[in-house]
């Protein structure tokens, strides 16, 4: 092995924790999405229910579906995030463990050249 591997291994853990960062982003967009379709579908079936605004049958079968689309992408976006989450643990421990197993030199350990 040379020295440049464990700065490989590094830097593709670094890369792997930034993508892993961006999926676990884009998760808590659908999710903050996911609760706005269902407090939206729970009003629209309110509207529905007490009749206001004229809202008709077609709304409430509209708000119901809205409402189950959003519990189910809200689950699934949870669930996504907490594995986002654990791989990134993981790699950031694999990572720490990478650098802590490398043999660092303090600077003036270094030998000096005369010219």
């Amino acid at each position: 092995m040379t020295d440049d591997d464990p700065a490989d291994e590094i830097s593709a853990i670094e890369a792997r924790i930034e993508a892993l960062a961006e999926i676990a982003e884009r998760c808590r967009k659908f999710i903050l999405a996911s609760k706005a379709a269902i407090a939206g579908g729970v009003a629209l079936l309110l509207f529905a229910v007490l009749g206001l605004f004229g809202v008709g049958q077609i709304a409430a079968l509209g708000s119901i579906a809205l409402v189950l689309g959003g519990i189910v992408s809200l689950g699934s976006n949870l669930s996504t995030l907490r594995q986002t989450d654990a791989a990134i643990s993981d790699a950031e421990a694999l990572r720490s463990d990478l650098i802590g197993g490398i043999d660092l030199r303090l600077v003036h350990d270094t030998p000096t050249k005369l010219m």
